[in-house]
């Protein structure tokens, strides 16, 4: 798994170039609501787990502060449920990828005590994955996403 001190700050690099790559893969079958909850959600997880993902404050031409964003960009990806699971369970068994993932426990549970007990209680070949978020090296995002289709 990536973590925050394996992750090389690349300010000056383009999202092209730069040797780290964050992708967020979501069903779109789920419609435009539970995408949008599921990548902001995978969104704050990573920032919280590779904070260094996150550029600093930037200013405008008028002084305004503006709160900093990824330097290395965030792909978002269309997958059905299917290929999310075989992602997801691919990318957990490579060395270096940091992987946060959005179940239908997720979405569905109130609390997170609720999640949890979801959880819990359900074997890892029996989860439904409605969005994967994956941090690591840009060769081996490319190998688990390749040919993937930008959501629209």
């Amino acid at each position: 798994m990536t973590t925050d001190d394996q992750v090389e700050v690349q300010l000056d690099a383009t999202t092209r170039t730069a040797k780290v790559k964050w992708v967020i893969v979501a069903d779109p079958s789920l419609g435009p609501g539970l995408v949008a909850n599921a990548t902001a959600c995978l969104g704050a997880a990573v920032g919280k787990v590779l904070p260094s993902l996150v550029g600093p404050e930037v200013a405008d031409a008028s002084g305004r502060p503006h709160a900093g964003l990824p330097w290395t960009g965030c792909s978002i990806l269309a997958a059905d449920a299917a290929r999310l699971l075989e992602i997801r369970a691919k990318a957990a068994n490579r060395e270096g990828i940091f992987v946060a993932d959005m179940s239908k426990h997720a979405q569905a549970s109130r609390s997170h005590d609720e999640y949890t007990a979801a959880m819990a209680g359900t074997d890892e070949a029996a989860f439904e994955y409605h969005a994967v978020s994956l941090v690591g090296p840009r060769n081996k995002i490319d190998k688990l996403v390749g040919g993937l289709p930008l959501l629209r």
